[in-house]
């Protein structure tokens, strides 16, 4: 069995046919915005514990994310969801950007905050080059920032514990 790629517009027909979309990014992803109509079902919970009760039920399902990477990485996956469940799956190209290029509509909820990965990379950024400008107008002493900075980026990479990402977590826009 394959598992196909297919088109916004293919996917819009499907779902008029009664397939389900499912949503395999984080909640805080979902709550900022989500395709109308789709099911949230996080990629880590479907690893952990597979297809729930109502999407077992299912005979066509179409999994998403936000650019079609996750979902693409995880094709063998979903393949063997497809075999156990005996549904069709396909992954919809290019995920929900895929989905807003075709023209069609996103539940867009502004008050939720950006994810924290992406608020880590602004914030990271921004002192990055804050220090480099600050090291190169006033003082050398600056250059120290971005050092500091890339020290507790490498140190996210290897450990898998961002520092960063646990401070930003505590603020007030993300605590909702």
């Amino acid at each position: 069995m394959t598992i196909s790629i297919i088109s916004a517009l293919e996917a819009k027909d499907k779902l008029a046919a009664g397939a389900l979309l499912i949503d395999i990014r984080q909640p805080e992803e979902y709550r900022r915005e989500h395709i109308e109509g789709s099911v949230l079902q996080p990629l880590s919970e479907l690893q952990r514990q597979g297809l729930n009760e109502t999407l077992k039920q299912g005979s066509c399902l179409i999994f998403h994310c936000k650019s079609g990477a996750r979902t693409c990485s995880q094709s063998e996956f979903f393949k063997q969801l497809a075999q156990e469940s005996h549904c069709e799956v396909y992954l919809l190209e290019d995920g929900i950007n895929g989905w807003k290029n075709a023209g069609f509509a996103t539940q867009f909820n502004p008050s939720q905050p950006i994810d924290i990965m992406r608020q880590v990379q602004i914030v990271a950024g921004s002192l990055i080059l804050l220090g480099s400008l600050l090291g190169w107008s006033v003082s050398p002493y600056f250059y120290w920032l971005p050092a500091f900075v890339g020290a507790g980026l490498t140190f996210a990479g290897i450990s898998g514990f961002c520092g960063m990402a646990k401070l930003l977590m505590l603020m007030p826009w993300n605590r909702k």
